[in-house]
Protein backbone atom coordinates (compact mmCIF):
# COMPACT_ATOMS: atom_id res chain seq x y z
CA UNK A 1 0.00 0.00 0.00
CA UNK A 2 1.11 3.55 -0.71
CA UNK A 3 1.23 6.07 2.12
CA UNK A 4 0.85 9.83 2.14
CA UNK A 5 3.84 11.66 0.56
CA UNK A 6 4.28 13.70 3.74
CA UNK A 7 6.26 10.74 5.16
CA UNK A 8 8.90 10.77 2.40
CA UNK A 9 11.27 12.68 4.67
CA UNK A 10 10.97 10.00 7.36
CA UNK A 11 12.03 6.75 5.64
CA UNK A 12 12.12 4.53 8.75
CA UNK A 13 8.74 5.75 9.94
CA UNK A 14 7.38 5.42 6.39
CA UNK A 15 8.45 1.77 6.37
CA UNK A 16 6.59 1.11 9.62
CA UNK A 17 3.49 2.97 8.42
CA UNK A 18 3.47 0.93 5.23
CA UNK A 19 3.68 -2.22 7.33
CA UNK A 20 0.79 -0.88 9.42
CA UNK A 21 -1.43 -0.46 6.36
CA UNK A 22 -0.41 -3.84 4.97
CA UNK A 23 -1.39 -5.48 8.25
CA UNK A 24 -4.83 -3.82 8.22
CA UNK A 25 -5.36 -4.95 4.63
CA UNK A 26 -4.45 -8.52 5.57
CA UNK A 27 -7.11 -8.45 8.30
CA UNK A 28 -9.94 -7.28 6.01
CA UNK A 29 -11.57 -10.50 4.87
CA UNK A 30 -15.38 -10.13 4.98
CA UNK A 31 -17.51 -12.41 2.83
CA UNK A 32 -18.64 -9.47 0.70
CA UNK A 33 -15.59 -8.93 -1.52
CA UNK A 34 -16.92 -5.67 -2.98
CA UNK A 35 -17.11 -4.17 0.51
CA UNK A 36 -13.64 -5.52 1.31
CA UNK A 37 -12.24 -3.78 -1.77
CA UNK A 38 -14.03 -0.56 -0.85
CA UNK A 39 -12.62 -0.67 2.69
CA UNK A 40 -9.10 -1.27 1.41
CA UNK A 41 -9.51 1.57 -1.10
CA UNK A 42 -10.70 3.92 1.63
CA UNK A 43 -7.87 3.07 4.00
CA UNK A 44 -5.23 3.46 1.30
CA UNK A 45 -6.70 6.63 -0.26
CA UNK A 46 -4.37 9.21 1.14
CA UNK A 47 -5.12 9.37 4.86
CA UNK A 48 -2.27 10.96 6.74
CA UNK A 49 -1.91 8.09 9.27
CA UNK A 50 -1.18 10.57 12.04
CA UNK A 51 -2.60 8.41 14.81
CA UNK A 52 -0.50 5.32 14.03
CA UNK A 53 2.49 7.60 13.41
CA UNK A 54 2.24 9.02 16.93
CA UNK A 55 1.82 5.51 18.31
CA UNK A 56 5.01 4.40 16.55
CA UNK A 57 7.00 7.52 17.43
CA UNK A 58 6.13 7.49 21.13
CA UNK A 59 7.15 3.83 21.31
CA UNK A 60 10.69 4.85 20.31
CA UNK A 61 11.36 6.31 23.75
CA UNK A 62 11.89 2.67 24.75
CA UNK A 63 14.86 1.29 22.74
CA UNK A 64 13.93 -2.33 23.48
CA UNK A 65 10.40 -2.04 22.06
CA UNK A 66 8.87 -4.94 20.14
CA UNK A 67 8.54 -3.35 16.68
CA UNK A 68 6.06 -5.89 15.33
CA UNK A 69 3.79 -5.52 18.35
CA UNK A 70 3.77 -1.74 18.10
CA UNK A 71 2.99 -1.92 14.37
CA UNK A 72 0.05 -4.20 15.17
CA UNK A 73 -1.25 -1.82 17.83
CA UNK A 74 -0.79 1.14 15.48
CA UNK A 75 -2.87 -0.82 12.96
CA UNK A 76 -5.55 -1.36 15.60
CA UNK A 77 -5.76 2.37 16.24
CA UNK A 78 -5.98 3.17 12.51
CA UNK A 79 -8.70 0.53 12.03
CA UNK A 80 -10.64 2.12 14.89
CA UNK A 81 -10.23 5.55 13.35
CA UNK A 82 -11.49 4.38 9.96
CA UNK A 83 -14.45 2.62 11.57
CA UNK A 84 -15.54 5.93 13.09
CA UNK A 85 -15.13 7.64 9.70
CA UNK A 86 -17.38 5.10 7.98
CA UNK A 87 -20.07 5.68 10.60
CA UNK A 88 -19.57 9.47 10.48
CA UNK A 89 -20.19 9.41 6.74
CA UNK A 90 -23.45 7.53 7.28
CA UNK A 91 -24.69 10.06 9.81
CA UNK A 92 -23.57 13.05 7.72
CA UNK A 93 -24.72 11.49 4.43
CA UNK A 94 -21.32 12.43 2.99
CA UNK A 95 -20.86 11.51 -0.68
CA UNK A 96 -17.05 11.54 -0.63
CA UNK A 97 -14.15 10.85 1.70
CA UNK A 98 -10.50 11.44 0.74
CA UNK A 99 -11.64 12.15 -2.80
CA UNK A 100 -13.44 8.80 -3.20
CA UNK A 101 -17.10 7.82 -2.86
CA UNK A 102 -17.90 6.87 0.73
CA UNK A 103 -18.85 3.29 1.60
CA UNK A 104 -22.43 4.42 2.24
CA UNK A 105 -22.60 6.24 -1.11
CA UNK A 106 -21.39 3.14 -2.93
CA UNK A 107 -23.29 0.41 -1.13
CA UNK A 108 -26.01 2.08 0.94
CA UNK A 109 -26.28 2.78 4.64
CA UNK A 110 -27.00 -0.79 5.76
CA UNK A 111 -23.84 -2.20 4.19
CA UNK A 112 -21.81 0.76 5.45
CA UNK A 113 -22.89 0.08 9.05
CA UNK A 114 -21.63 -3.48 8.77
CA UNK A 115 -18.42 -2.31 7.08
CA UNK A 116 -17.72 0.07 9.96
CA UNK A 117 -18.52 -2.66 12.45
CA UNK A 118 -16.09 -4.96 10.66
CA UNK A 119 -13.28 -2.46 11.19
CA UNK A 120 -14.14 -2.38 14.91
CA UNK A 121 -13.67 -6.16 14.88
CA UNK A 122 -10.27 -5.76 13.23
CA UNK A 123 -9.30 -3.30 15.96
CA UNK A 124 -10.44 -5.58 18.79
CA UNK A 125 -8.71 -8.63 17.33
CA UNK A 126 -5.38 -6.83 17.07
CA UNK A 127 -5.67 -5.32 20.56
CA UNK A 128 -6.60 -8.70 22.06
CA UNK A 129 -3.71 -10.46 20.34
CA UNK A 130 -0.92 -7.96 20.89
CA UNK A 131 -1.70 -5.88 24.00
CA UNK A 132 0.45 -7.22 26.81
CA UNK A 133 -1.38 -5.54 29.67
CA UNK A 134 -5.06 -5.37 30.60
CA UNK A 135 -4.65 -1.63 31.11
CA UNK A 136 -4.26 -1.13 27.36
CA UNK A 137 -7.54 -2.96 26.76
CA UNK A 138 -9.21 -0.84 29.45
CA UNK A 139 -7.71 2.29 27.90
CA UNK A 140 -9.06 1.31 24.51
CA UNK A 141 -12.58 0.65 25.77
CA UNK A 142 -12.62 3.85 27.84
CA UNK A 143 -11.44 5.84 24.83
CA UNK A 144 -14.18 4.35 22.69
CA UNK A 145 -16.75 5.30 25.31
CA UNK A 146 -15.48 8.90 25.41
CA UNK A 147 -15.37 9.01 21.63
CA UNK A 148 -18.97 7.85 21.41
CA UNK A 149 -20.03 10.34 24.07
CA UNK A 150 -18.36 13.11 22.07
CA UNK A 151 -20.31 12.05 18.98
CA UNK A 152 -23.57 11.89 20.95
CA UNK A 153 -22.95 15.32 22.45
CA UNK A 154 -22.33 16.70 18.97
CA UNK A 155 -25.55 15.13 17.75
CA UNK A 156 -27.41 16.65 20.69
CA UNK A 157 -26.24 20.16 19.82
CA UNK A 158 -27.06 20.08 16.10
CA UNK A 159 -28.67 23.33 14.96
CA UNK A 160 -28.20 24.71 18.49
CA UNK A 161 -27.46 28.42 18.04
CA UNK A 162 -26.57 28.73 21.74
CA UNK A 163 -23.63 26.30 21.67
CA UNK A 164 -20.53 27.81 23.27
CA UNK A 165 -16.83 27.13 22.87
CA UNK A 166 -16.59 25.09 26.08
CA UNK A 167 -19.22 22.66 24.78
CA UNK A 168 -17.33 22.41 21.50
CA UNK A 169 -14.02 21.68 23.23
CA UNK A 170 -15.64 19.00 25.37
CA UNK A 171 -17.03 17.33 22.27
CA UNK A 172 -13.71 17.56 20.43
CA UNK A 173 -11.83 16.12 23.39
CA UNK A 174 -13.96 13.00 23.09
CA UNK A 175 -14.44 12.92 19.33
CA UNK A 176 -10.88 13.55 18.09
CA UNK A 177 -8.66 14.09 21.10
CA UNK A 178 -9.30 10.63 22.50
CA UNK A 179 -7.94 8.80 19.46
CA UNK A 180 -4.73 10.82 19.47
CA UNK A 181 -4.45 10.34 23.23
CA UNK A 182 -5.05 6.59 22.92
CA UNK A 183 -2.52 6.22 20.10
CA UNK A 184 0.11 8.07 22.08
CA UNK A 185 -0.58 6.23 25.33
CA UNK A 186 -0.48 2.77 23.75
CA UNK A 187 2.74 3.55 21.90
CA UNK A 188 4.46 4.57 25.12
CA UNK A 189 2.93 2.03 27.51
CA UNK A 190 3.07 -1.04 25.29
CA UNK A 191 6.70 -0.36 24.43
CA UNK A 192 7.55 -0.93 28.09
CA UNK A 193 7.51 2.57 29.55
CA UNK A 194 6.12 3.12 33.08
CA UNK A 195 2.46 4.05 33.45
CA UNK A 196 3.30 7.53 34.79
CA UNK A 197 5.34 8.28 31.65
CA UNK A 198 2.58 6.93 29.39
CA UNK A 199 0.01 9.16 31.11
CA UNK A 200 2.17 12.22 30.36
CA UNK A 201 2.30 11.11 26.75
CA UNK A 202 -1.47 10.66 26.75
CA UNK A 203 -1.94 14.31 27.76
CA UNK A 204 0.37 15.43 24.94
CA UNK A 205 -1.65 13.33 22.51
CA UNK A 206 -4.88 14.95 23.69
CA UNK A 207 -3.52 18.44 23.04
CA UNK A 208 -2.31 17.36 19.61
CA UNK A 209 -5.73 15.92 18.79
CA UNK A 210 -7.60 19.07 19.81
CA UNK A 211 -5.22 21.26 17.79
CA UNK A 212 -5.66 18.95 14.81
CA UNK A 213 -9.46 19.14 14.97
CA UNK A 214 -9.40 22.90 15.28
CA UNK A 215 -7.33 23.12 12.10
CA UNK A 216 -9.63 20.62 10.39
CA UNK A 217 -12.61 22.81 11.24
CA UNK A 218 -10.82 25.92 9.98
CA UNK A 219 -10.09 24.18 6.68
CA UNK A 220 -13.79 23.45 6.25
CA UNK A 221 -14.22 27.22 5.81
CA UNK A 222 -11.01 28.07 3.96
CA UNK A 223 -10.34 25.22 1.52
CA UNK A 224 -11.91 23.99 -1.70
CA UNK A 225 -13.27 20.42 -1.97
CA UNK A 226 -10.42 19.22 -4.21
CA UNK A 227 -7.84 20.27 -1.62
CA UNK A 228 -9.38 18.61 1.43
CA UNK A 229 -11.11 15.69 -0.31
CA UNK A 230 -14.58 16.39 1.08
CA UNK A 231 -17.34 18.97 0.52
CA UNK A 232 -16.71 22.27 2.31
CA UNK A 233 -19.35 23.88 4.53
CA UNK A 234 -20.97 20.49 5.06
CA UNK A 235 -20.83 20.93 8.82
CA UNK A 236 -22.97 24.07 8.70
CA UNK A 237 -25.57 22.40 6.50
CA UNK A 238 -25.68 19.44 8.89
CA UNK A 239 -26.09 21.74 11.89
CA UNK A 240 -22.65 20.94 13.29
CA UNK A 241 -21.19 24.25 14.44
CA UNK A 242 -17.43 24.21 14.95
CA UNK A 243 -14.96 26.63 16.52
CA UNK A 244 -14.69 29.30 13.77
CA UNK A 245 -18.46 29.73 13.62
CA UNK A 246 -19.02 29.42 17.38
CA UNK A 247 -16.35 32.03 18.15
CA UNK A 248 -17.75 34.42 15.55
CA UNK A 249 -21.33 33.90 16.79
CA UNK A 250 -20.26 34.73 20.33
CA UNK A 251 -19.66 38.29 19.13
CA UNK A 252 -23.13 38.79 17.61
CA UNK A 253 -25.34 35.70 17.64
CA UNK A 254 -28.40 37.46 16.21
CA UNK A 255 -26.56 38.31 12.99
CA UNK A 256 -26.16 34.63 12.13
CA UNK A 257 -29.57 33.24 13.10
CA UNK A 258 -31.51 34.40 9.97
CA UNK A 259 -29.21 32.22 7.87
CA UNK A 260 -28.66 29.30 10.24
CA UNK A 261 -32.38 28.99 10.95
CA UNK A 262 -32.85 27.72 7.38
CA UNK A 263 -30.86 24.63 8.43
CA UNK A 264 -30.37 22.14 5.56
CA UNK A 265 -32.24 24.48 3.18
CA UNK A 266 -29.44 27.04 3.25
CA UNK A 267 -28.41 28.26 -0.18
CA UNK A 268 -24.95 29.13 -1.46
CA UNK A 269 -25.85 32.78 -0.93
CA UNK A 270 -26.64 32.04 2.72
CA UNK A 271 -23.33 30.26 3.16
CA UNK A 272 -21.50 33.17 1.55
CA UNK A 273 -23.24 35.55 3.95
CA UNK A 274 -22.19 33.41 6.91
CA UNK A 275 -18.63 33.36 5.57
CA UNK A 276 -18.65 37.16 5.38
CA UNK A 277 -19.98 37.46 8.94
CA UNK A 278 -17.29 35.11 10.16
CA UNK A 279 -14.72 37.36 8.54
CA UNK A 280 -16.30 40.43 10.17
CA UNK A 281 -16.22 38.82 13.61
CA UNK A 282 -12.78 37.16 13.19
CA UNK A 283 -14.02 33.63 13.81
CA UNK A 284 -11.28 31.93 11.79
CA UNK A 285 -8.54 34.10 13.29
CA UNK A 286 -9.75 33.30 16.82
CA UNK A 287 -9.88 29.59 16.00
CA UNK A 288 -6.32 29.73 14.63
CA UNK A 289 -5.16 31.34 17.85
CA UNK A 290 -6.86 28.61 19.85
CA UNK A 291 -5.19 25.95 17.69
CA UNK A 292 -1.86 27.67 18.31
CA UNK A 293 -2.48 27.51 22.06
CA UNK A 294 -3.11 23.75 22.03
CA UNK A 295 -0.15 23.17 19.72
CA UNK A 296 2.06 25.16 22.09
CA UNK A 297 0.89 23.00 25.01
CA UNK A 298 1.73 19.86 23.06
CA UNK A 299 5.14 21.20 22.07
CA UNK A 300 5.93 22.16 25.66
CA UNK A 301 5.11 18.61 26.71
CA UNK A 302 7.32 17.19 23.97
CA UNK A 303 10.20 19.51 24.87
CA UNK A 304 10.23 18.09 28.40
CA UNK A 305 10.65 14.49 27.19
CA UNK A 306 13.99 12.63 27.15
CA UNK A 307 16.24 13.35 24.18
CA UNK A 308 15.87 10.48 21.74
CA UNK A 309 15.87 10.75 17.91
CA UNK A 310 12.07 10.41 17.75
CA UNK A 311 11.65 13.55 19.86
CA UNK A 312 12.86 15.82 17.04
CA UNK A 313 10.50 14.13 14.60
CA UNK A 314 7.59 14.55 17.02
CA UNK A 315 8.31 18.25 17.44
CA UNK A 316 8.68 18.78 13.68
CA UNK A 317 5.50 16.85 12.89
CA UNK A 318 3.40 18.57 15.55
CA UNK A 319 4.60 22.01 14.48
CA UNK A 320 3.70 21.22 10.86
CA UNK A 321 0.10 20.40 11.83
CA UNK A 322 -0.57 24.10 12.44
CA UNK A 323 0.55 25.02 8.93
CA UNK A 324 -1.21 22.33 6.95
CA UNK A 325 -3.47 23.20 4.02
CA UNK A 326 -5.38 19.90 3.81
Amino acid sequence: MKIHPMWADYPELAKDLTATLDLIESQIRPQNTAVAKALVAMISAGGKLLRPAYCLLFSEFQPTRDRQKIIALAAAVEALHNATLVHDDIIDRSPTRRGLPTISAQFGQDVAVYAGDYLFVVCFKLIAKYASDLRSVQQDSSSMERLLNGELEQMGTRYDYQIDIDQYLHQVSGKTGQLFALSSFIGAFESGQPLAFAKKIEKIGMNIGIAFQLLDDILDYTSDPDTIGKPVHEDIKQGVYSAPLILAMSQNRQAFIPYLSKQAAMTDADLNAIQALMQDYAGIAQARQMASTYTARALAGLAALPDVPAKATLIQLTTALLDRKS
